[in-house]
């Protein structure tokens, strides 16, 4: 099936082509070229950018470089597709101490999102899928960004997540006589169908639900399972009817299986999957987006801000365990993306986790690959972004050095584009 979001912006690209001749024209030469998808680094490239997009990629000694282009020179990096982050929470403050979020308003968060969008951009992440937000305001954010209003990444939003009463993506921090609940909160199969045509109304591109408990939710337990196997089916069958496809929050394996057997498009953490769901997940296609980096700032800095000893525990809990099953993952060839949870840890540093999925099984390069090719697949965006192609979207970015030989590099990215616009260019 193809995404709604796909067609939007197959359409987008003809009418883009179109307009093609008129569109100013870029060239950027590169010193290394990281091809994903055949997995090699080429030297001496040249990358022709017309408008938004890619016209051509070659090498210098093929390639003409039209007479009214602008050339970048780049001969003294590595040039690689823009990065993409399947897991965030673009609006999240990961430096609030608990409670103090009730003291902002809508309008405030949205803010805080905007600052956010521009520090992942700046970061090297030029798509971003958000999986959680109050309110609907990260699809005030993404059309605040189509727009031109403010700088960001491209972004596929969720809007409130769907959750049982009580459950992960419930609010639960609140005492009963405030009879408090979170926007996503959906019970029964009619429920849960109501819930996903809610937010396809306010325009969500993906629609997401919890599946098992969490870390960052009072009460629950992370490994439980949330939704029964028939709610699971009929929303995602609700949201597949409307071309939307579903992320589902699912740490504990019961949880994890029944999402995967109802269809469910990724897994988001998967930390306590068993053998059992490994196995499903390859089977089915399943993407895992497995945020193996945050446990070191989770453990670092919540403290500091006051972080509930509950949810400290549970990161403990899960941390290394989720690891060793992405280790497990990578081995099997299971689909794998860089889904990293940034808003858990610092906006701007998703490109920390490439270092800890090549420290767990991958090679660099597949890191890298995760973080793009795999990426846009997982979005339904392979046609679109995540490789260096003719008619693919211009999101480019650079670094110094080889992050092939060390991809810890990427962390610091002195060049990025986004559409065609640079952004960024030390």
């Amino acid at each position: 099936m193809r995404s709604f979001l796909a067609v939007l912006l197959a359409s987008q690209l003809v009418n883009a082509t179109a307009f093609a001749a008129d569109a100013p024209v870029s060239a950027i030469r590169a010193g290394r070229l990281i091809d994903v998808t055949t997995g090699k680094v080429l030297t001496d490239q040249v990358v022709i950018i017309r408008g938004d997009r890619i016209e051509g990629v070659g090498a210098a000694s093929a390639v003409t470089i039209p007479a009214d282009a602008k050339v970048i020179d780049l001969s003294a990096h590595t040039v690689l597709p823009g990065l993409i982050d399947t897991h965030t929470h673009v609006t999240s403050d990961p430096a609030l101490p608990p409670y103090h979020e009730y003291g902002l308003s809508v309008p405030r968060i949205a803010l805080k999102g905007a600052a956010n969008a521009k520090a992942t951009l700046l970061g090297g992440v030029t798509t971003i899928r958000n999986v959680g937000a109050p309110a609907f305001t990260d699809i005030a954010l993404r059309d605040a960004i189509n727009a031109g209003d403010i700088l960001g990444p491209r972004i596929l939003a969720s809007g409130p997540a769907l959750s049982i009463t009580g459950g992960h993506c419930d609010d639960n921090m609140m005492a009963p006589e405030f009879d408090h609940s979170s926007g996503g909160v959906a019970n029964g199969v009619e429920g849960v169908r109501q819930g996903v045509r809610k937010n396809v109304k306010y325009g969500a591109d993906v629609i997401k639900y919890c599946g098992t408990g969490g870390v960052f939710s009072k009460g629950t337990r992370v490994g439980a399972q949330q939704f029964t196997a028939e709610e699971a089916a009929a929303l995602v069958d609700e949201a597949h009817m409307h071309g939307r496809r579903v992320a589902v929050h699912a740490h504990g394996a019961a949880g994890i299986k029944v999402a995967i057997r109802a269809g469910a498009d990724t897994i988001e953490h998967a930390s306590l999957i068993d053998d059992e769901g490994l196995q499903l997940a390859k089977k089915h296609g399943t993407f895992l987006s497995m945020d193996i980096y945050n446990t070191e700032y989770t453990q670092i800095e919540g403290p500091k801000r006051g972080e509930l000893e509950e949810f400290l525990r549970k990161d403990r809990e899960v941390a290394e365990v989720q690891r060793e099953n992405f280790r497990k993952a990578a081995r099997l060839g299971i689909k794998l993306t860089m889904g990293t949870d940034t808003g858990v840890h610092r906006h701007g540093d998703s490109a920390k986790q490439l270092a800890i999925m090549v420290r767990y099984g991958m090679t660099p390069m597949q890191a890298i690959q995760a973080a793009t090719l795999v990426g846009a697949d997982a979005l339904g965006l392979k046609n679109e972004i995540g490789t260096l192609a003719p008619g693919y979207a211009a999101d480019i970015v650079a670094v110094k050095g080889d992050p092939i030989a060390d991809v810890r590099l990427l962390e610091n990215v002195q060049f990025v584009m986004k559409a065609g616009q640079v952004y960024k260019s030390e």
